[in-house]
């Protein structure tokens, strides 16, 4: 399903963070990495990167199969996750469980994008089944494993240790427990020795520690997590199911599941600015094996025909866009914005390579780094702009750039839903409601005017030149 994707440019936080961080490893050995802005994240998805073009060398198609590989694994043991967690439903609810995940629009992207959070699932899900067989030593490997994944996983191993500890009085085993928060110290000492931050910089730090426990983001951040676990395109059903049979939710290897996901799910919401959808996906495995063991308490013509309902409206969801603001990276909008900034690319190379560029970061990267699969080779890129905004456009100097290029880099609210009084000014107080700068304030601001315009998916990417100049 992935087929005609393989090749995709990388999106976003992929290029970045993640695939410069994976290619300083590769070229020169470089933990933490210097070719962007180091931050708390562990190296281990980088090095498997690294070693995987090492062999094959580099390229986005081995990037994105590793990736694939890693989720089918992921696949494979969500399955055996929910076989286990339902070995007393009738009629199979595991394969239900795994329908939804494969269906899941967000697992659907996340699977081949290079980032932490598919691999921290699999990871998750992993340590879960070794947890369950009383495989105490090999559990911890994989949580250690994880935890040099994805940092905030740490909250796994502690779960286990916890439980082992206070539960089955079993203190030999849980302080097996150590060795994942050893592993990530060692990685945070690594990183501040480097950088002299414990977290790799203080920007980092502000906007996903300072800045996220803040009321009023602690107060979004939890709406957004119950709106995507329990709302966003089939969700609703699932949760249905919970309601009606969460009795069935009932034994010692559901309440570490339990555990785990909450304690995951808390972290998160707690932890980390961006508020993004992907955090969740070392729950979604947990998640939809309660979904289908749920539904159990219906008889099972409703309960297929609702499970047959949640399933397609999850692939719907792979095309159709919610009404409320969302990351690109959910679905295959992620898709439209990197066409349309490779089509921008491919112009900017053809027609403007020895010009001075202006234009917003992910672009600006996109543009000076042919390995990101834009350009062939870097192009004049001279301001990188703050975004579409009137404010972020009057700091620059016209005269400092011969093109500017604008592009949606965020879902708008304008136009949809929520641009309805009284929750506009809800809008406005958790979210940023991108306002984006009119051609006519564009042109009294910095004197451009549009000169070329590609839409796709209710997104657009548009050039913008100097007002023509009358002739004497």
């Amino acid at each position: 399903m992935h087929w005609p994707l393989l090749t995709l440019p990388f999106h976003w936080d992929e290029l970045g963070q993640f695939v410069p961080a994976a290619l300083d490893l590769y070229r020169d050995g470089a933990w933490v990495p210097h070719s962007t802005l180091p931050n708390v994240h562990p190296p281990g998805i980088m090095l498997l990167l690294a070693v995987v073009w090492k062999i094959f060398g580099f390229s986005i198609l081995s990037a994105r199969l590793t990736m694939l590989a890693i989720a089918a694994v992921g696949v494979y043991l969500s399955f055996l996750l929910a076989i286990r967690l339902s070995r007393k439903s009738p009629d199979a609810p595991a394969i239900a469980a795994v329908a939804f995940l494969l269906a899941a629009p967000l697992f659907y992207t996340q699977s081949m994008m290079v980032l932490l959070d598919m691999p921290a699932m699999t990871l998750t899900v992993l340590a879960l089944l070794l947890f369950f067989d009383q495989r105490y030593a090999a559990c911890a490997l994989a949580a250690t494993a994880l935890v040099l994944v994805k940092e905030t996983a740490i909250s796994t191993p502690v779960v286990f240790a916890a439980w082992l500890w206070f539960r089955e009085k079993r203190r030999g085993e849980a302080f097996y427990f150590l060795a994942p928060a050893a592993a990530l110290g060692l990685w945070l000492v690594e990183l501040h020795h480097v950088t002299g931050h414990w977290l790799g910089n203080d920007e980092f730090a502000r906007f996903n520690v300072s800045q996220s426990l803040g009321f009023s983001h602690i107060v979004y951040a939890i709406g957004r997590r119950i709106y995507m676990l329990f709302l966003s395109d089939g969700h609703f059903l699932g949760a249905a199911a919970l309601i009606a049979g969460w009795r069935l939710l009932r034994s010692k290897e559901w309440t570490v599941a339990g555990l785990v996901a909450v304690a995951q799910t808390a972290v998160v919401t707690l932890l980390g600015g961006a508020v993004l959808d992907r955090y969740m996906l070392p729950v979604l495995p947990i998640l939809y094996a309660a979904f289908a063991v749920a539904a159990s308490a219906w008889p099972r013509p409703a309960r297929l025909c609702v499970q047959g309902a949640m399933v397609t409206l999850f692939i719907v969801g792979w095309f159709w866009n919610p009404p409320v603001p969302f990351p690109y990276e959910n679905n295959l909008a992620m898709v439209d914005f990197v066409r349309l900034q490779q089509a921008a690319a491919t112009y900017l190379e053809d027609h403007a390579a020895d010009q001075r560029i202006a234009t917003a970061w992910p672009l600006s990267d996109a543009l000076l780094h042919p390995e990101f699969g834009y350009v062939r080779r870097p192009l004049n890129l001279t301001v990188v702009t703050g975004g579409v905004r009137l404010a972020n456009l009057a700091k620059l100097n016209p005269r400092d750039f011969d093109v500017l290029v604008l592009y949606s880099a965020e879902w708008s609210v304008k136009g949809r839903v929520l641009d309805i009084h009284p929750i506009r000014s809800l809008v406005h107080a958790f979210l940023d409601p991108n306002v984006n700068a009119t051609t006519e304030e564009i042109r009294a601001t910095v004197g451009f005017v549009p000169a070329l315009r590609w839409t796709r998916g209710g997104q657009w990417i548009e050039v913008y030149l100097p007002v023509p100049q009358p002739r004497p």
